[in-house]
């Protein structure tokens, strides 16, 4: 981590009362820390934009595991690109749902695929992918 840069900003007081309500909300310690995590937030998006920039990304499923095969065909996914799969964590919800968060690692372009891959087995009720920067470059 380099300096600490001290600089100033210019904001209309209502738009600083809604952010230091959003930092009281999110239990920031001061402004500084709010400011940071935006930024940090907005370099990441940017990163996620490129097909080729390595990341990682969640991928969570909530099905009925008495649908035929689905848990099979889901496994079968996994094993598929358990080189990218790098971690997975199944929770019984319940006595028919299941929720599985999987964790993948690879460029972007290629989360995408697995994780299109694995909502779109038919019986999942939903699914989410959610991702991130590796933060190597953060």
């Amino acid at each position: 981590m380099g300096n600490t840069v001290r600089f100033g900003i210019s904001l209309d007081e209502n738009l600083l009362a809604s952010f230091d309500e959003l930092i009281e909300q999110k239990n920031y310690m001061n402004r500084s820390e709010a400011i940071r995590d935006l930024i940090r937030a907005s370099l990441v998006e940017e990163r996620l934009g490129s097909e080729d920039q390595e990341a990682v990304g969640t991928v969570t499923l909530v099905y009925n595991h008495h649908v035929r095969d689905l848990s099979d065909k889901l496994t079968e996914h996994q094993h598929s690109h358990h080189h990218q799969i790098i971690s997975a964590l199944h929770v019984h919800l319940d006595a028919h749902n299941c929720l599985e968060v999987l964790i993948i690692r690879g460029a972007v372009r290629d989360i995408k695929q697995i994780a299109n891959e694995l909502i779109g087995v038919k019986g999942v009720k939903h699914g989410k992918l959610v991702m991130t920067t590796t933060a190597e470059d953060l």
